[in-house]
């Protein structure tokens, strides 16, 4: 059985973008367009994985982070971060609040592939 991601990125061309690169290596995509979304989303699909952007409105990608890490059913899911952001205060942050990895955007569909498959054997 494929592994379910769901991606949570506040561009919808992101959001496309990751679905054809993923769904080409194999993988099921489930989307949201913010944090507040991407939670619901959660709870709604189950995902094996999920993916998110930090800079959305709403609720960003580290409150997304810290409201998923709190809910039993999702302490031990992989979070990957996928963000135009890469300073090491952010990564830190990121890390404090429960993300398992980070990848900066432009994405190579390869190596997200692989950090996937890390994370989320």
């Amino acid at each position: 059985m494929s592994k379910l991601i769901l991606t949570v990125d506040d561009s919808a061309s992101m959001r496309m973008l990751l679905k054809a690169s993923l769904t080409a290596q194999g993988f099921r995509i489930e989307s949201a367009n913010d944090g507040a979304h991407g939670l619901e989303r959660m709870h709604e699909v189950m995902p094996d994985l999920l993916i998110t952007d930090i800079n959305m409105p709403k609720m960003d990608g580290f409150e997304l982070i810290e409201a998923v890490r709190v809910v039993p059913e999702f302490r031990g899911t992989p979070i990957l971060v996928l963000s135009t952001e890469f300073s090491e205060d952010k990564k830190t942050r990121a890390r404090e609040a429960g993300a398992t990895g980070w990848i900066t955007k432009p994405f190579d569909a390869d190596k997200l592939g692989a950090a996937i498959r890390r994370v989320c054997p």
